[in-house]
Formats: C-alpha cells, sequence, structure tokens
C-alpha cells in the first residue's frame, strides 16, 4: 500500500480506534518520554534566539564584517528550513528515536566545535552542520509524541512541548546575555556539550521507537532534491531581499526557481510509488489550514518580535539583559499558557482556542503599533503579555491540527511541516515587515530631519542615516554638540517608532487574516491512531 492510498483511507475512517492507556515502566513512558525530548528540542529554540546576543563579542574577537556575522545566523535558519521535511522523512524511515539521538549527538559536537572555532568560516559551517542535525531532531521529537501518547493526552503533552520552544526562545537572550557578558561567547555554545550529553543517556534509557506498519520503505531522492532546491531559493530570496531589494532582478530570479522546483516537485510527487510528501495529505483543510495557521503566526510572532529587540536596546537603551528581562512577561504567559491551552483544545477541539489565540495576537500587535519611544515598562508589558497569552494555543493547537490529522506513518513528515512553516513563516515576516520599516523610515527621515532644522544631508548621507534608523540607532556624529546630538536621536527615534508601528499593523492585519483560517482546522481525524504503534 502507498503512502497516498494511506492517506486517502485514513481520511475516509469514519471511527477512530482510541489509543491504548498511558504505557507502564521507564522505557516509552510517555511523560518520561516528554521530559527527553525536552531537553534536545530546548537546545534547538534556545540557540535560535540566544545567538544574537553573542555576535558582537563574535564580531569583536574574530575580526568579522556585519555580513559574515549576519551568516552566523543565516546559515543556522537556512539549514534547518531546507532539510527539516526531509529529516522528518527520515524518523518515519528508519525511526524517530535512532533520528533524535543522532541529532542531538550532531548538535551537541557542532556546539563544540563553534566553541573552538578561531575563524568566521568555520563558525559558519558549523552553524550550518548545526541547523542540520537541528532538523533531525525537532520532528522526531514531535513523532516520537505521537506515536506515545494516546489521544485524550497528546494536546496536553504538545501544549508542554510548545511551553518548552516558547520558554527557551525568549529566554535565549537573558542567558545569552549573561553567558557573554560574565563568561564568554564560546560558553553560548559549550553549554550545549553538557545539555547533549544529559539529553543522550536519558533518551538511551527512556525513548522507546515507534515504527507504523505502513512507514516508508524507500527514499524519494528526486523529490528530495526539488523541495531542497525550493526551499532553499525560497528562505535565500527572503534573507536576502534586504541587501539585493525586493524590485532587484536577483531577488525574484530565486523566487522564480523556488516557485518552478516547488510545480516540479508537485508534479513529481503525484506520479511516484512512495513521495516524500503525499499530495493527497493536503486534501486534508484541517492540516492544510493548520500549515497556513502557523506560517500566518510566525510572521505576525517573529516578525514583530524582530523590531522589539532593536526598540528596547537602541530606543529605550537596555541592555541584552534588561532587554530579556523585559520580555519575561510574553515568556511567562507562555508557559503558563500553553498547558491551559492543551486542555482548552482536549475539552472543546481546537478551533476556538486557535481563533481566540490570534484574536489576542491581533490585539497584542496593534497595541505594539500604539509604543512611543517614551512609553514605560506597565504598557509594554500589558502587550507582551497579551502576545503571549495569544500565540500558546495556536502553538500548541496548530502543531496538534497537523501532526493529528496526518497519518501515523508520516507523522515525521508532519512533524517537519509544523517546523517548516515556522521557519519559513519567520523568515518572511522578518523580511516582508523588514522591508515595510525600511520603507516608511525611507519616505518620513528627509522630511523629520528637515522639519528638525538639522544641517542639510548628502543622498549618500541619508540613505546611511536610513540604514541606522531602521534598527533604532540615532545617526549621531562622532563630535555633535549636545543641542544637536539630542535633536538627531529625537528625531531617529521618532522616525524609528513610525516605522515600527506600520510593521506591526501589517502584523496585526495578518493575525487577523489568521483569525479566519483558524476556523477551517478540527481535531485530528488519526491522533488515535498513536499510542502504542508498532512497538519495536
Amino acid at each position: 500500500m502507498t503512502s497516498q492510498t494511506t492517506v486517502e483511507k485514513a481520511d475516509e475512517a469514519p471511527e477512530p480506534v482510541p489509543g491504548p492507556s498511558l504505557a507502564k515502566g521507564l522505557r516509552g513512558h510517555p511523560w518520561l518520554t516528554l521530559f527527553a525530548v525536552a531537553i534536545g528540542v530546548m537546545m534547538v529554540a534556545l540557540d535560535g534566539t540566544i545567538v544574537a546576543i553573542a555576535n558582537p563579542a563574535i564580531q569583536k574577537d574574530l575580526g568579522a564584517t556585519f555580513a559574515e556575522v549576519q551568516w552566523i545566523t543565516n546559515g543556522y535558519f537556512l539549514a534547518l528550513a531546507v532539510a527539516l521535511i526531509t529529516a522528518g522523512k527520515l524518523g518515519d524511515r528508519f525511526g524517530h528515536r535512532q533520528t533524535f539521538l543522532i541529532g542531538v549527538i550532531g548538535f551537541a559536537a557542532a556546539s563544540g566545535a563553534i566553541g573552538l572555532s578561531d575563524t568566521i568560516p568555520l563558525v559558519v559551517a558549523f552553524r550550518v552542520l548545526q541547523g542540520l542535525f537541528g532538523a533531525l531532531l525537532m520532528p522526531a521529537a514531535l513523532g516520537l509524541l505521537r506515536a506515545t501518547f494516546p489521544a485524550e493526552k497528546l494536546n496536553m503533552a504538545i501544549g508542554i512541548w510548545g511551553m518548552v520552544i516558547g520558554a527557551s526562545t525568549a529566554g535565549g537572550p537573558i542567558l545569552g546575555g549573561l553567558l557573554v557578558q560574565h563568561v564568554s561567547w564560546q560558553s553560548v555554545f559549550f553549554i550545549n556539550v553538557p545539555v547533549g550529553i544529559i539529553a543522550v543517556v536519558i533518551g538511551v534509557v527512556i525513548l522507546k521507537d515507534h515504527r507504523a506498519e505502513n512507514a516508508p520503505k524507500s527514499f524519494d531522492v528526486p523529490g528530495i532534491a526539488l523541495l531542497s532546491a525550493a526551499m532553499f531559493c525560497l528562505v535565500w530570496a527572503l534573507i536576502k531581499a534586504p541587501e539585493w531589494g525586493w524590485g532587484s532582478g536577483t531577488t525574484w530570479l530565486f523566487i522564480g526557481a523556488s516557485v518552478l522546483s516547488f510545480a516540479l516537485f508537485a508534479a513529481w510527487e503525484s506520479k511516484v510509488a512512495e513521495p516524500l510528501i503525499p499530495l493527497a495529505l493536503f486534501r486534508s483543510v484541517p492540516l492544510s489550514a493548520g500549515v497556513v495557521l502557523m506560517v500566518l503566526m510566525a510572521i505576525a510572532f517573529m516578525g514583530g518580535l524582530f523590531f522589539v529587540t532593536f526598540y528596547l536596546q537602541n530606543v529605550h537603551g537596555m541592555s541584552p539583559v534588561d532587554s530579556g528581562l523585559h520580555l519575561l512577561p510574553l515568556t511567562s504567559m507562555m508557559i503558563v499558557g500553553s498547558p491551559l491551552a492543551g486542555a482548552m483544545i482536549t475539552k472543546m477541539g481546537p478551533r476556538i482556542p486557535l481563533a481566540g489565540g490570534m484574536l489576542f495576537t491581533a490585539v497584542a500587535m496593534y497595541g505594539m503599533s500604539t509604543l512611543e519611544a517614551g512609553t514605560g515598562s506597565g504598557p509594554m508589558s500589558i502587550w507582551f503579555a497579551l502576545l503571549g497569552l495569544g500565540l500558546a494555543p495556536v502553538m500548541v493547537g496548530a502543531t496538534e491540527v497537523i501532526v493529528g490529522n496526518a497519518p501515523m506513518e508520516l507523522s515525521g513528515v508532519a512533524g517537519g511541516l509544523q517546523q517548516a512553516a515556522m521557519q519559513i513563516g519567520g523568515s518572511l515576516g522578518t523580511a516582508v515587515l523588514g522591508a515595510v520599516m525600511a520603507s516608511k523610515v525611507d519616505s518620513d527621515l528627509p522630511d523629520n530631519w528637515a522639519e528638525a532644522k538639522l544641517p542639510p544631508l548628502s543622498e549618500a548621507q541619508l540613505d546611511k542615516a536610513a540604514e541606522a534608523v531602521q534598527v533604532g540607532v540615532a545617526p549621531v556624529p562622532p563630535k555633535a554638540p549636545p543641542s544637536i546630538a539630542d535633536q538627531i536621536t529625537s528625531v531617529a527615534h521618532d522616525t524609528f517608532m513610525s516605522g515600527m508601528g506600520l510593521a506591526c499593523l501589517v502584523a496585526t492585519g495578518v493575525a487577523v487574516a489568521a483569525i479566519f483560517v483558524a476556523f477551517l482546522t478540527k481535531r485530528g481525524a488519526n491522533a488515535e491512531a498513536g499510542a502504542g504503534v508498532g512497538h519495536i
């Protein structure tokens, strides 16, 4: 039986069979499995944000250019985004336990190698390896949860899993700031080595392999090549668009190559016996809606949060640690809200919690659009807390909708889809909202500069000043008198706030659109096929 036939039959199944009760003993125990995979997932999520704090120290220590430092982050996310779905398929084929453990070992080893590197090319190369191994363990973690937990417990498990990701992502700047400030930039990477060892030891003892009867027996190599090319061209275009420009022929060449590769991938997948992603999977409207919802959520969240860090550090002048602490309302609401969201989704289904979560997100993004340069911590905390409360049910519910509506033998691919949707949404949010910010700053800065009666700037000087203002930095000349410096700072911060305000309004619109998509979701029809299937 092909995977496509399996998907069609799963969609037709009228009465799902309830899964067995929670497994006994250490190996394969659901809650211990959750603990084991959470340690590995924490490493990957933490590294998405913790390294941003270390970048200035790396730049200074290794004498890197700004473009080289950008690739420390871009190389990681690019490798992660390109490899996630293929890595999920590897887990479906060879077992999620083995794939997860290999991912953890490789991620920890690559982290240690980065800490020992003394040149930027080596740092970037090992960051790419980090991303590839991270892609192995993330879908495998979801596959293990799907296979281990019975349906009535799965939402709660995914809620805690989402809580770990949210807390790690938001906590990265705080931990990174402390390590860089009191130890060294290398410690940001070395910390993954002992964490990885702990994750492997616990994983070897606790994790039990689960493989579905109809697990894939072959690899769709052309499909993997076409999908990887499509993902690479798309994410590469999004990463480079701010540098090349959205009107650049090079940008649209890569976007066109991505569209062509996706089209060829779809054509190939409809013909091959065991496709990488059976297209019938997307006949499930709830699953497709879950993928779209994850993309829209990531656009609003990642894109909006990108500017908040500049707002806190460059406009308010906070240290990295202080700015991380100011994001604690967001983190704490995600920690509190994720398990609660899991319980709500189990009780009433995903539609209302998902729509409510995106409504909260829309209100929070609108509130953030009203922030000003002098806004105090109180109003900021309210909007950050509301954002965390809105994101929690979406992170949990959309994940359950995607993974739960896929057949058991495609749980790894479904997990890869969920993570890839987040990565693409995050890249899209940063690129598109960044373009909105840049356009607004370019439009407003000349008039604001002239109205303040500041010394006129040449076109080249104005372009350079706009680049600084786009990240909240005031382009004050080295020997400017205090009165002039204050005026320039005021103009720069006001212009930045107008750009951030418009970007947050666009994010609000995206979140509102996601509310309607949420009503297309429903509880996973295949979730009950999970726990206890095919123990090895």
